[in-house]
């Protein structure tokens, strides 16, 4: 193989989280991006690459698997669509999703109408105004994204209202703000796509809440390997925290096989190391929620557990740095949490050097790794070529891989460990 044709081939996977109206994670869009540079238009026959990669995703790295409860949402174009790739999907986890570069043929709605009878559910992408032409499809679709960009208020209640003539289910797409989710919501969305709850919303003056502060503090204390007396004492005072910290450690995700029953079993069976991974994920829970596991968990735990991986790459055997990674990854998305700067969050918290430059600046080895899952949250292809470029030990198919791990590590979260 050439060098042009192993660029040419090189797919990093990224996800996207979907929303339902109750904010609780609902499906992942998968995305495909090539990471080449000017090798991507060397690829003669799109379909074979698409193949590739879907053949890689779901019986290489086992993607199915990594969706965990979830859908996955896949795009298709009409080389796709007619194609028999499809059948080797999973048609109960799998969203096709019909671009809007499709031409809606009498051929299209003839295979739409058989994959919907193979039991596979439908979605038609990037939906703008209602056309006669849609109907036919209409009548067969299950889900339809709106592209938020595409309208203001007035338009997207125009769109929004022509849709539900059919009995559809309406996905809001690239919601920035937590106000354009609302107003999708007033306006009878079912369904969310954006990193709106992801973003830092930093608020002047806002204090931490008080189980944060005492989670803030038992980090502090793990960190500096206070005694077990002095972790349940601030645990006893933050009943809400303690209860989470038992459904987090009964989840599949820990690997614990006895049935964590107190605080200090739970203390015991995990040690410190596990200990302290768990309660940077209790930061991402509600106190005394019987729901643990929320999107903004499931992303931080992914992010967490992505670069925990891609740290044991980099530097076989050294635990020390993937629980750094870990840490980086977690905490991250603070701010986003807490509504708060960053350096505000780390203020008092003795960490390493290279976790806290990571997370200020985004420099050093560490900050590269972030960066790298980031981008591959966004689906940008172009900086996951780039990033990866930037550390030695890895490459497209490991980081893939490590996403694979490190979602299907993520999606157990909060599922009881029978």
């Amino acid at each position: 193989m050439t060098e042009t044709d192993s660029q040419s081939e090189e797919i990093f996977i990224g996800r996207q989280p979907i929303l339902d109206r109750n904010n609780g994670l609902f499906a992942y869009e998968l995305l495909f991006r090539s990471g080449a540079l000017k090798n991507s238009a060397t690829v003669q026959d799109n379909l074979a690459a698409t193949a590739n990669v879907i053949n890689r995703a779901f019986v290489d790295l086992g993607v199915e698997q990594a969706l965990g409860p979830y859908k996955g949402f896949i795009n298709c174009d009409e080389a796709l669509l007619l194609s028999d790739i499809l059948e080797i999907l999973p048609t109960d986890k799998i969203v096709l999703e019909v671009l809007e570069t499709v031409e809606i043929t009498p051929p299209i709605v003839e295979r739409c109408t058989e994959l919907k009878a193979r039991g596979f559910t439908l979605a038609l992408d990037d939906f703008v105004s209602y056309e006669e032409k849609y109907q036919p499809l209409l009548d067969l679709i299950d889900i339809v994204k709106i592209e938020l960009p595409a309208h203001d208020n007035a338009s997207l209640e125009r769109a929004t209202r022509a849709l539900q003539k059919w009995p559809l289910q309406l996905l809001a797409e690239k919601v920035d703000s937590r106000e354009q989710a609302q107003y999708c919501h007033d306006l009878g969305h079912h369904l969310f796509q954006g990193y709106f709850f992801a973003k830092p919303t930093i608020i002047a003056g806002r204090k931490l809440g008080h189980s944060q502060l005492a989670l803030i503090r038992l980090m502090g204390l793990v960190l500096e390997d206070a005694e077990t007396p002095e972790l349940e004492a601030v645990f006893k005072h933050e009943p809400g925290l303690t209860v989470n910290l038992m459904r987090l450690t009964n989840s599949v995700a820990t690997g614990v096989r006895t049935k964590v029953t107190s605080l200090r079993h739970a203390i015991t069976v995990l040690g410190r190391r596990q200990l302290q991974r768990w309660l940077q994920l209790l930061l991402y829970t509600t106190p005394g929620s019987v729901q643990v596991a929320s999107p903004l968990l499931q992303l931080a735990a992914t992010r967490g557990r992505l670069m925990e991986l891609l740290a044991g790459k980099l530097h076989p055997g050294k635990r020390d740095f993937e629980d750094r990674s870990f840490m980086v990854g977690i905490m991250s998305l603070m701010p986003a949490l807490m509504g708060a700067a960053m350096e505000d969050i780390l203020h008092g918290l003795n960490l390493p050097t290279e976790v806290r430059e990571a997370l200020e600046t985004g420099g050093g080895e560490l900050g590269i790794a972030l960066a790298l899952t980031q981008a591959l949250e966004a689906g940008d292809g172009q900086a996951c070529h780039d990033l990866t470029e930037q550390l030695v030990g890895v490459d497209h198919h490991a980081v893939n891989s490590c996403l694979t791990q490190a979602l299907s590590w993520a999606s157990t979260i909060g599922q009881e460990n029978a």
